[in-house]
């Protein structure tokens, strides 16, 4: 049978479908059954070796690139070059096996979970027996803090109340009751007469039957939507292997122009092809691993700062292209904490528990199992909300016990839907009920004439309660019945009838005061943020609505509502939702795989066993780390240790600041590679010679793109980079104006660079590499002060800004004034000091390139050129 279908038998169907009854199986059939169906176990997970995952990392191409240049420098006796490429490739391979290896151990953590023994039924009797040893048939007990073993459907209960939130995302504990269900359709949070594997026992006691196990259990299914995990890169990985590509065909080309040009203009073979070769690894951007290294690294540590845990770096830098985050409500947009918004007595809605509403404040502080320890009260989440109310308004629940204390109680249960106790008092004894309206209201005399109210009264309160229940508010109803004496039979007929009606009590799950606005930061930015929870429509499309999530009917589906929708109908019509509401945790994999084929970048927030899949296969799975299980945490990328949702819109901009600065190091570099280039490649065809060593261009190489580059990645964020759309994941990492930028600046360095040289030879200085050697380090050094910000001025930002940057300038400043002037390093480098005058001339044409970037940025600010945002 089904597993979906349980639900619809009776007990007694149940039984004899699994040939079982309450006595439970004996030995010899659990002993067959185990040999037919496997142990109640979850399947171990096919992890790869820690060897494997390492050498993996060195299969992407810009990292095939980056082995080739180590080799090539190791080849022509640049040894620190290439010791230095290994180092930092080893060090991203050593992070990346590290953040994958983490990443498997999801499946164990929530294998874990599982009880390790469980009271049966065999042989007639009750026995302790291993989880993993239940069958379908046996007879489990359950009790006040057990750990669900299998799925079980309820045959007899006493008051069970079990903890279903890691499953199916309900907050509040879930009342449970043996009667088959007839809807056509129910959802996993509305089974009333199962309980899962997994789940705890918060209430009360239960005896069940096992009807699933292992693999065919809801949690067993959750597993094997973890082992299904599909790769997926990372928008960065993606635009980098793009740009491996065209790097590798150009540098290819190029080198091979300027060795066949050198050739032809008759210089040696082998000064030309070693040239080729220096131009080839100077043309590799080598420090970009560790600029993007350190660049997550220092996203990762700032947000650690802001409560947001990285597990896995990239996860930092995927921020940034978000485009959707689908989000839980509870805890996440909400406090997770259930606090009376307001209440309606003597006929009238109040905010504050009014002082003359006596008889109402005694109950909300006594009809309840909280318990008072330490000046704070502790017990469940509703209850707990209408004592703070009752403490708050002068009615201690401590106090008034010492001359009311509690007599006698009739206890909440989900047929009654209602909780009585009883109490001395000054006439003798008051009942105090509290309960669902419709059976509190519907049990309630006129206080004056003790017959049952109008019609007319009765509908206006139930208006009002449809009123407070399309706000959002769960919305309990107080009553009391005073006692001459003691009942002599504490039952519902004798207590809970003949009630006077005290009041309304209105409750919510207020949201966070900090949400509202991160949302509307969201919108600003371009990301759409959907709410997906475990809770009833009604509750969750009133926080929908406040937040302006979701607004039309249109734009919500239930759980039942989805299991109608075919994939290709879904995918169809997921962009057009913005809440849904009691889904399974198989449905919520498939709106983020819908998503995601419509081309969006998905966030997904999840703290339950039932948001895991869903949370590995998000392009960025975020765990709560306050109320998220292992399980969440294991498949995710970062957790919110304040379980927050503004700090993921503050992770959004930190990701964005990162994939900034990581363009603007490639803009940097390529741009001062392309300024090499086009000095080595226009001086044979201008009839100059060779205006550089293969030396010079590892050094250049060396110092420009190794202490300025990796400064990039403490620049500060674009004052609008949270005012523009995401940047489309297919979007070339040259777009906006890269590739231009990359082209002209290139142009005018081999343009300045080539200008000295044709003076100096004009001048017959002999020190005439030695300049072009220097205003190629110093229009570098210019170029990277300019292109701090894409748009906005350097004197508008400020030198001072980034510290980091200044210091990386200055020291390459100094290496390459020791060069110069110092003459062992003449001797190796092949310069020779230059005349104060000549280099105070080199640094000032270098500087053009500064005066030049500040001028595109100005054009950028008025004319929007390049479409850049």
């Amino acid at each position: 049978m089904e597993q979906a279908q349980w639900h619809k038998l009776s007990a007694e169907e149940v039984f004899e479908s699994l040939s079982s009854s309450q006595a439970g199986l004996t030995t010899e059939e659990a002993s067959s059954r185990i040999a037919q169906f496997g142990k109640n176990a979850l399947p171990d997970s096919q992890q790869k070796s820690i060897w494997l995952l390492f050498f993996q990392q060195f299969t992407d191409l810009m990292i095939v690139i980056l082995l080739c240049a180590a080799i090539i420098s190791g080849v022509i006796g640049e040894l620190i070059d290439s010791i230095v490429i290994m180092i930092i490739l080893a060090l991203n391979a050593m992070m990346g096996t590290f953040q994958e290896y983490r990443a498997q151990q999801a499946l164990s953590a929530l294998k874990h979970l599982a009880a390790p023994n469980a009271n049966i039924w065999r042989d007639g009797k009750l026995c302790s027996v291993s989880s993993e040893l239940l069958v379908p048939g046996d007879v489990v007990h359950l009790e006040q803090g057990n750990i669900v073993p299998a799925d079980l459907r309820v045959v007899s209960v006493e008051g069970l109340k079990v903890d279903e939130s890691s499953l199916t995302g309900e907050s509040i504990p879930v009342d449970k009751q043996i009667d088959a269900l007839t809807a056509a359709t129910v959802s996993l949070g509305d089974k009333s007469n199962l309980v899962f594997k997994n789940t705890n026992v918060v209430k009360g006691k239960c005896l069940a039957v096992v009807v699933e196990t292992g693999i065919n259990t809801e949690v067993g299914k959750i597993a094997n939507l973890l082992q299904n995990k599909q790769e997926t890169k990372t928008p960065l990985q993606i635009r980098l292997m793009r740009f491996s590509r065209y790097l590798a065909a150009a540098v290819l080309i190029i080198c091979l122009i300027v060795l066949v040009a050198g050739v032809l203009q008759g210089q040696p073979l082998l000064l030309m092809f070693l040239t080729a070769v220096s131009l080839a690894v100077a043309a590799i951007p080598e420090a970009l691993p560790a600029v993007i290294t350190i660049s997550l690294a220092l996203g990762a540590r700032n947000l650690f700062k802001q409560h947001a845990l990285v597990r896995n770096l990239p996860a930092v830098e995927t921020l940034g292209s978000v485009t959707y985050i689908c989000t839980d409500k509870t805890g996440t947009l909400t406090q997770n904490k259930m606090s009376v918004s307001t209440l309606y007595t003597e006929n009238t809605f109040f905010e504050q528990l009014p002082q003359t509403s006596v008889e109402l404040g005694q109950a909300l502080a006594l009809c309840n199992n909280v318990i008072y320890q330490q000046q704070k009260g502790f017990g469940e989440a509703t209850e707990l909300a209408l004592f703070e109310l009752a403490l708050k308004s002068g009615f201690d629940k401590k106090l008034l016990e010492e001359t009311m204390p509690r007599t006698a109680a009739i206890e909440f249960d989900s047929k009654r839907k209602l909780m009585t106790t009883l109490h001395p008092s000054s006439s003798g004894y008051v009942a105090y009920v509290k309960g669902a309206p419709e059976r509190v209201i519907e049990r309630c005399v006129d206080a004056h004439t003790n017959e049952l109210p109008s019609p007319f009264c009765v509908q206006s309160l139930l208006e009002q309660v449809d009123n407070l229940s399309a706000q959002g508010l769960r919305v309990l109803a107080i009553a009391k019945r005073d006692f001459s004496q003691l009942p002599d039979s504490i039952t519902t007929e004798s207590v809970e009838t003949d009630l006077q009606f005290l009041g309304l009590v209105g409750l919510i799950d207020p949201l966070r005061p900090e949400v509202p606005q991160a949302v509307k930061d969201c919108v600003s930015a371009g990301i759409i943020p959907v709410m997906i929870t475990g809770d009833h429509q009604g509750t969750a499309l009133a926080i929908a609505r406040q937040l302006n999530i979701a607004q039309q009917q249109s734009e919500i589906l239930s759980g039942e509502q989805l299991a109608q929708l075919s994939q290709q109908q879904l995918i169809d019509k997921v962009t057009e939702i913005r809440l849904y509401s009691r889904v399974s945790p198989e449905q919520k994999l498939n709106i983020v795989a819908a998503l995601q084929q419509n081309h969006q970048f998905v966030a997904m927030t999840g703290d339950g066993v039932n948001d895991a899949p869903a949370l590995q296969r998000a392009d960025i799975g975020i765990a709560m780390g306050k109320k998220g299980t292992d399980v969440a945490r294991g498949a995710s990328d970062m957790v919110l240790l304040d379980d927050d949702f503004s700090t993921i819109v503050r992770s959004v901009q930190a990701g964005r600041r990162i994939f900034d600065n990581i363009r603007k190091f490639i803009k940097y570099t390529m741009s001062s590679n392309s300024g090499e280039i086009w000095t080595l490649f226009l001086a044979p065809l201008l009839g100059l010679p060779i205006p550089l060593l293969p030396i010079h261009i590892l050094w250049i190489n060396l110092v420009t793109d190794g202490l300025p580059g990796l400064a990039f990645s403490a620049e500060k964020a674009e004052r609008n980079i949270m005012q523009r759309p995401p940047r489309p994941v297919q979007e070339n990492i040259f777009a906006h104006g890269m590739w231009q930028h990359i082209l002209w600046v290139g142009l005018l360095v081999g343009g300045l660079c080539i200008t000295v040289l044709a003076w100096d030879i004009s001048a017959g200085n002999s020190y005439w590499q030695t300049s072009v050697f220097t205003v190629l380090v110093f229009a570098q050094l210019f170029h990277s002060i300019g292109v701090r910000s894409e748009i906005d001025s350097i004197f508008s930002i400020g030198l001072m800004s980034n510290k980091p940057m200044v210091y990386a300038v200055s020291i390459t400043v100094l290496l390459q004034l020791a060069v110069i002037y110092i003459p062992s390093l003449n001797d190796i480098f092949h310069t020779q000091p230059l005349p104060i005058e000549t280099l105070l001339i080199c640094v000032l044409v270098s500087s053009v390139v500064l005066w030049a970037v500040e001028i595109e940025k100005y054009l950028i600010r008025k004319f929007d050129i390049y479409n850049n945002s």
